[in-house]
């Protein structure tokens, strides 16, 4: 069989790739090993309880503009719920809410940060200092070097770094701040938090992730195209793929947008002899997520989400509007992902029961445990330097995966713009300029320029 261009797996980056080019009237040829479509963001058929449960809770942001218009644009929008708060809770249950207020951005979040009782007035302090360096900052100077020495540039003290550094960079990241690129991390600072009040809202699904997908291949169909679900790809090349069936499909282009360490097994020899970006790709590494799904026989939680402060256990997210379902998440888990389920449930519980005052007295009905080992790749400060670029000159061969150079860490937002930026490489040719991608928001923030540095000063002079 013959198409025109082949995307190799499923995933939001292959979605955003094959979506693209359907609408353009390529016939796409879309390939995933799995029996669904959304990758790592999809969701699964639990065999202890037989419900449909996420794999691990995924969040969008206000910023996620490329994101967000892939939604739009396979009817999926207003599958989203929105909310502009934050509930940050110690242990003890006293909570701070962060919240845009009447300042415009991107001192949207002032007052009310001003308000929050986790850090002391010159720790309010320190954090401002580093936030309007943060703004002043460009990205690029921070490649190959940690958000910590970010941090200790700017002299912010252990507990800030502790309660509201760490909290913001591992949820966005999935790394801690000793180990997360500099680059990645003053990226989702810039972009959700000082761009503008509307970046920073958060949205969750309201079903399971899967259904967000649904309509995806009455799509491609439309253009002419297919969707294979469990199609497993023994091996490609620039221009043809081997599924395990023992089908054969030729293109004129391949898109490889698999995980980067199956697109490295998967690929043709002579392909990974031939072009080097697989050599870069083998440095790469991952960070994993947990996820523990737990059902009480009454209410625990109020609010829509909220941030742990001091526990093993950074997020919560409230599952049913009664509040007796909660998913809770573990990000950059690596300390974690050899416990056992029953000894994660237990220590998620024993956390609920710490910080929530309504969660003392409900007990467990259900609980379950889904670690992915490989979540996410590792954006470290080495990694900025081994992301491949979508294109190359060696090969033909496109690639995409949150893993490719786009700017973003590993994030919804950041493979669908690796999906764009490969689909408009065959649209238009050997370029990695990514038209197609919205990066207004980069723009915003840029062109407000030095009088955002003198606001930003006037900040930090009003917490001090």
């Amino acid at each position: 069989m013959r198409t025109d261009v082949i995307v190799i797996g499923g995933g939001i980056a292959g979605i955003a790739a094959a979506v693209r080019l359907a609408r353009e009237g390529v016939r796409v040829e879309l390939l995933e090993t799995r029996k669904k479509l959304g990758g790592r963001a999809t969701s699964h058929r639990d065999p202890k309880s037989g419900e449909l449960i996420d794999n691990c809770q995924h969040v969008t942001l206000g910023c996620c503009v490329n994101y967000l218009k892939l939604l739009d644009d396979i009817g999926a929008a207003d599958k989203l719920t929105w909310t502009d708060r934050q509930w940050w809770v110690e242990p003890g249950g006293r909570t701070s809410v962060l919240e845009p207020w009447l300042l415009p951005a991107p001192f949207h979040a002032t007052l009310s940060f001003l308000c929050v009782k986790f850090l002391s007035p010159g720790e309010k302090a320190a954090v401002a200092r580093a936030i309007a360096a943060a703004m002043r900052t460009d990205r690029s100077t921070w490649v190959g070097r940690t958000f910590r020495e970010f941090l200790d540039q700017t002299n912010q003290p252990p507990h800030a770094v502790a309660r509201f550094w760490t909290p913001i960079v591992v949820s966005a990241c999935n790394l801690s701040v000793d180990r997360v690129s500099a680059e990645a991390a003053l990226q989702v600072i810039q972009q959700a938090f000082l761009a503008s009040a509307e970046a920073g809202r958060i949205g969750l699904a309201n079903v399971p992730l899967v259904e967000l997908y649904e309509n995806v291949p009455a799509l491609i169909e439309s253009g002419g195209g297919r969707v294979q679900t469990g199609a497993s790809v023994r091996s490609f090349d620039e221009r043809s793929v081997k599924l395990a069936s023992g089908e054969a499909i030729e293109a004129d282009r391949v898109i490889c947008a698999l995980p980067f360490e199956r697109a490295i097994s998967a690929a043709d020899d002579a392909l990974r002899a031939r072009d080097s970006r697989f050599g870069q790709m083998a440095s790469l590494g991952h960070s994993p997520i947990i996820g523990v799904h737990l059902a009480f026989d009454r209410p625990v939680i109020e609010t829509p989400h909220a941030v742990l402060l001091d526990r093993m256990t950074d997020w919560l997210f409230r599952k049913d509007n009664a509040g007796t379902t909660v998913h809770a998440v573990i990000s950059a888990a690596d300390e974690f992902v050899g416990l056992a389920e029953a000894e994660l449930i237990e220590r998620v519980v024993g956390d609920l029961r710490a910080c929530l005052p309504g969660a003392a007295g409900p007990q467990l009905v259900s609980g379950r445990a889904i670690k992915e080992k490989r979540a996410t790749f590792a954006a470290t400060a080495d990694s900025d330097r081994y992301r491949p670029t979508a294109v190359s000159e060696e090969t033909s061969l496109v690639l995409a995966g949150d893993w490719v150079r786009t700017g973003w860490p590993a994030t919804m937002e950041g493979a669908t713009r690796a999906g764009l930026i490969a689909a408009d490489a065959v649209l238009e040719g050997a370029s990695t300029s990514g038209h197609h991608v919205d990066s207004s928001l980069e723009s915003e923030l840029r062109g407000r320029g030095l009088s955002s540095v003198l606001l930003s000063r006037a900040a930090f002079a009003t917490v001090r």
